[in-house]
């Protein structure tokens, strides 16, 4: 007896050690595994010893598993099994070779024996593919055992009123409550550890490092860099907002403002590299970037565990390449979207060419990815991975930031909210397929100008038939427009403005045109409002959207 529970310690060591050297995880991780797997072996192989185990002719469910495994510590195997309440015919015990044969007898050299058959496994092609990109899930991996104390883990919400909303189960990881208000800290801060791995603190610290950002990227580069003692420098163009200006200043950057737009901010930026010796930081393509991104996936998994899908905004790809990666890594089985605004949708027009090509933008709701081009390391990434790219429209965002605002009190700016969007009744994501599905929507960012947020939450309640605006026309007597006014208060309308026009018309002189401006219910209302000043006579000229 102690003769075979020795030999079933030696394997069980010797499959450990295995684990520890080649599985492609965080050192700790595998420590831990192999830890697990070494206790649940000998738990399972004392508590099976004193049973005697009969040889069975029947069919086992484990039947195929233990043909692949006839070489790998064949009673160990049976016995766990028989541990766990299987019946299993046992096979004679004998020393495993270290020899890639399964057939092979002859005795061990007293070596330790090499892996098992049942853990060799030959790599496919796809294996060899994924493992060859910029980024990998080792990479993310690390990223997240190096940020994991200095950024914010942000919990994956269920909403239950967009659940009911979408007919779905719907998730919300709420990115936009990081520090500087959104995911780029992950990166920001993977990308400065890196560089203080690769070229020292001292050097760096000496020096520095540049980015080119109009807002997420240079606050999260301020602070971190702050935090982990490094200079930073962030070049931001003139339509940059002064609130985001000012808090990178007073997290200790160094701001110049130069350029129109991002793209000569960035060209100026990359003239300070070589003449002050500084580190640039691309904010969506530079590997270290996309693997602090990918540790929002890795997060999706743990606290999600029956996602079935994951809708992720893109604007310069590095976000849905580094989650797409994790969480495909992970669970393979999840579909990956991508949502990207219809006047920036640079992603799908790399789709189209199959490489990254500039694309046409125009001003967008959606203003933090509204990126000319996507990253081509995040690009070669997630087209690997993501399963669709979809676009959403203005209104579909600016519903979106309502739907959060009104149902969940969140307040996300345009871009942290498109995956939502695409969800939508009526958007590009709203399918059969995905009803009933449990599925995650990071809300990737929250740096939104509250005179903006005023202009989107009005175009948000236009969009959902709550305020519209028509043009009457009444008499110009007394009481012409209090008879209008009134018609409208006892159908329920708040009017929210009015102006009524003399002098530009071609009508009889003796009526003017009122524009109005009302409140309404919903479309139901609005349909009703519109019936009623026809009947009476006011011939509006209504919003085509409820026509």
């Amino acid at each position: 007896m102690k003769t075979t529970r020795r030999l079933f310690l030696d394997e069980t060591v010797s499959v450990s050690r295995y684990l520890i050297e080649n599985i492609y995880l965080e050192p700790p991780t595998q420590v831990l595994l192999s830890l697990r797997f070494h206790f649940i072996m000998i738990r399972s192989i004392w508590a099976a010893a004193p049973r005697t185990i009969a040889s069975s002719s029947s069919t086992s469910p484990c039947k195929s598993i233990a043909a692949q495994s006839s070489s790998f510590s064949n009673i160990a195997a049976a016995n766990a099994r028989a541990a766990a309440g299987f019946r299993y015919p046992i096979a004679t015990p004998r020393p495993f070779s270290g020899v890639v044969s399964d057939n092979d007898e002859s005795p061990s050299n007293g070596e330790d024996p090499s892996p098992p058959s049942f853990f060799r496994k030959t790599k496919s092609d796809r294996e060899k593919l994924l493992e060859s990109l910029p980024v990998t899930y080792a990479d993310i991996s690390r990223a997240n055992v190096a940020i994991r104390n200095g950024v914010k883990r942000t919990p994956c919400i269920k909403s239950y009123f967009l659940s009911e909303l979408l007919g779905a189960n719907i998730f919300l990881k709420t990115e936009f409550q990081q520090f500087t208000g959104s995911f780029k800290e992950r990166g920001a801060r993977n990308a400065i550890l890196t560089l203080l791995r690769e070229l020292g603190p001292e050097k760096l610290q000496k020096t520095g490092v540049i980015a080119a950002s109009a807002g997420n990227h240079a606050l999260a580069l301020a602070y971190h860099g702050k935090d982990l003692g490094v200079p930073v420098t962030v070049v931001m163009p003139t339509v940059a907002p002064l609130a985001k200006v000012d808090k990178c200043r007073k997290f200790g950057a160094k701001i110049i403002i130069e350029g129109a737009h991002i793209g000569e901010a960035k060209e100026y930026a990359e003239q300070l590299i070589a003449s002050e010796g500084l580190e640039y930081v691309n904010g969506y393509d530079d590997p270290p970037i996309i693997a602090g991104a990918g540790t929002i996936g890795i997060e999706i998994i743990e606290d999600v565990p029956c996602v079935d899908a994951v809708v992720v905004p893109v604007g310069g790809a590095g976000l849905i390449a580094g989650v797409s990666c994790a969480v495909k890594t992970l669970k393979p089985d999840v579909s990956v979207y991508g949502v990207e605004p219809q006047f920036a949708a640079s992603y799908i027009a790399a789709l189209e060419a199959g490489k990254p090509v500039p694309a046409k933008i125009t001003p967008t709701l959606a203003d933090g990815l509204a990126v000319p081009m996507v990253g081509p390391h995040a690009f070669e990434v997630a087209r690997h991975y993501v399963d669709e790219c979809v676009t959403c429209t203005e209104r579909e965002v600016s519903l979106a930031i309502l739907r959060l605002i009104e149902n969940e009190k969140m307040v996300v700016e345009g871009g942290g909210a498109t995956g939502l969007a695409a969800l939508l009744p009526g958007a590009q994501l709203d399918r059969p397929e995905l009803k009933g599905k449990n599925i995650v929507v990071p809300l990737c960012g929250g740096n939104i100008d509250t005179t903006v947020l005023g202009r989107v939450l009005e175009r948000g309640l236009a969009a959902d038939d709550r305020m519209r605006n028509f043009v009457a026309t009444v008499s110009d007597r007394p009481g012409g427009i209090a008879r209008l006014t009134t018609l409208l208060g006892d159908l329920g309308a708040s009017i929210k403005d009015i102006y009524h026009e003399r002098a530009f018309l071609q009508s009889n002189i003796d009526q003017v045109h009122v524009k109005v401006v009302v409140e309404l219910q919903g479309k139901e209302h609005a349909q009703k409002i519109k019936q009623a000043l026809i009947e009476n006579g006011y011939n509006p000229q209504w919003d085509e959207a409820v026509s």
